[in-house]
């Protein structure tokens, strides 16, 4: 019996390493575009809380303006007052931050403006309030305004 002695069919030493460099380089690519995704993905979620607890002050802001009949702004106390004849409410507006009995609303005020009869207030009734969020909350407006009842200006 002939034993035939010749090249076994194979990769070189060479080819292997040039292929494992290859897929390192590869998957090294992947796990880089991975951490930017979830580093976008972060940002996008940090994006939408600020902006989800900014529509949940204009909103909470919209249903006590269109409920109470009465809204006064106290300076020196910085509350807010709702009032109708059945029941009242107030934010206390602490560190930039709009506080309820219930809720605490998170956001860094740049500016607050009030308003009566489109003139502006720094106290007493008003009917309509502007905020202006800071950098950090996107530069976001909040404008909420009421109807006034004829006997608002009944009591002026």
């Amino acid at each position: 019996m002939k034993i035939k002695i010749g090249k076994v069919k194979a990769f070189a030493l060479q080819e292997m390493i040039v292929v494992l460099l290859i897929t390192t380089i590869v998957v090294g690519m992947a796990f880089s575009v991975l951490n930017l995704v979830q580093k976008q993905m972060g940002n996008i979620e940090g994006i939408y809380k600020v902006k989800l607890e900014a529509n949940k002050l204009r909103q909470s802001l919209w249903i006590d303006f269109n409920r109470y009949s009465y809204v006064y702004f106290d300076q020196k106390k910085q509350l807010l007052y709702f009032s109708n004849e059945m029941e009242e409410k107030q934010y206390a507006i602490v560190n930039n931050q709009f506080v309820t009995e219930k809720d605490t609303f998170h956001i860094q005020l740049a500016s607050k403006d009030f308003y009566f009869n489109n003139q502006t207030r720094f106290s007493g009734e008003i009917d309509a309030i502007e905020l202006k969020t800071s950098k950090e909350t996107g530069y976001q407006q909040i404008f909420v305004f009421k109807d006034n009842a004829p006997a608002t200006y009944m009591n002026q």
